[in-house]
């Protein structure tokens, strides 16, 4: 029976085709189609189609009528309704509620939720959903209850008026005017408490497809504190190795480096420090300011060491030098601390700090509208 759809191609349509057949990457479903419509359009019937692709009659006759009525675009599969929803946007929405709430909110003996506990708060509820599940339609809205995030709010009603100030001398500038080639500014603080744990088995180096290995168990041998002062400008580190931490450690700190040249002739020497015990309050600036006439004792904002840049060399010094811990005592700890400070001297150019007295404003801004949307909700 001759079909009465005749197919016949434009060269366009059969170059298409027959790149299709030809193509590697091309699903055998979609070569099917296009060797049906190429031997449907070279004069074959359905029938020796089906017998010579190996299909039914009824195959060949439905891709030689879907062509037929709109072409190449017809050969792609139908759009298809898909598996109906197990849950309801209700009830997913219900899930993202529990999510955004506090499990004490509800009495549960929970500090926070996890998917598997969501899971089966939502059973409760009469939702089936699994943890799996659960996780899934958090990641929609990137929530994550079972993360959390220590912060805290600014109590000092001074906070922004102490931190220009040190923001001020970063910038080179005190009290409205810049300073001078004679001025210095030093970020100083206390890294106290550095162990020397010294491991029952030695350090293995790194090794093909494996990293350094630090054996777990170690003695204790007790703890030191160390003291620096870097000068932010300059790009220079004065530091030294006590016992503990204390007005007497820091002085000795302040000595080492204002004995020393530039500090020692400078016309004003600028001390940024925290509200730690051993330079804190009016006693310490005053004990500077007697000790050392051309010394300035500024304070850095109550929880706002993040201000002191000496924090950042800090840091450092914690993944460079002291992790991981293994020392054989206190004498190790203290020469490593040292010589990675001439080291650091001898290489070292001025943090780039981008903090500056109008991010601070913004960032109060913001703080002070989240605190009075808190009180007002």
């Amino acid at each position: 029976m001759v079909s009465p759809f005749r197919i016949v191609l434009d060269d366009a349509d059969r170059v298409e085709l027959e790149r299709r057949v030809r193509a590697g990457n091309t699903a055998q479903k979609v070569v099917l189609r296009a060797v049906i419509v190429l031997m449907a359009a070279d004069g074959a019937s359905n029938a020796v189609i089906a017998d010579e692709l190996g299909i039914c009659v009824d195959t060949a006759r439905k891709w030689r009528a879907r062509f037929y009525a709109k072409g190449i675009k017809a050969l792609a599969d139908a759009p298809r309704s898909g598996r109906p929803p197990v849950y309801t946007p209700t009830e997913v929405a219900r899930v993202k509620a529990w999510a955004c709430e506090l499990p004490a909110e509800h009495e549960l003996p929970l500090s926070r939720w996890s998917a598997p506990e969501l899971a089966r708060q939502l059973l409760i509820d009469g939702i089936g959903a699994s943890a799996s599940t659960v996780r899934r339609w958090l990641a929609q809205d990137a929530l994550k209850p079972w993360q959390h995030q220590s912060w805290i709010f600014i109590r000092d009603p001074r906070f922004e008026a102490k931190a220009t100030v040190v923001l001020d001398l970063y910038a080179r500038s005190y009290q409205g005017v810049e300073l001078g080639a004679d001025e210095y500014v030093i970020s100083a603080d206390e890294k106290p408490s550095i162990q020397a744990r010294r491991r029952c088995h030695p350090t293995q180096p790194a090794g093909k497809s494996r990293p350094m290995r630090v054996n777990h168990d170690y003695r204790r041998g007790g703890a030191l504190a160390y003291l620096a002062a870097y000068d932010v400008h300059r790009a220079t580190v004065f530091g030294r190795c006590e016992t503990t931490t204390g007005i007497a450690p820091f002085t000795a700190l302040v000595d080492q480096v204002m004995a020393q040249e530039p500090y020692a002739s400078a016309a004003r020497v600028f001390w940024i420090v925290d509200n730690g015990s051993s330079h804190r309050g009016r006693a310490a600036i005053d004990r500077l300011a007697a000790r050392y006439p051309n010394a300035v004792m500024v304070h850095t904002p109550k929880h706002a060491s993040w201000l002191n840049q000496v924090e950042i060399f800090f840091s450092i010094i914690q993944r460079k030098v002291l992790s991981p811990n293994n020392f054989e005592d206190l004498d190790a700890v203290e020469r490593r601390l040292l010589a990675f400070e001439d080291r650091y001297n001898a290489t070292a150019v001025p943090f780039k700090w981008r903090y500056t007295t109008t991010d601070l404003h913004r960032h109060l801004e913001r703080l002070d509208h989240h605190d009075r949307t808190l009180q007002a909700a």
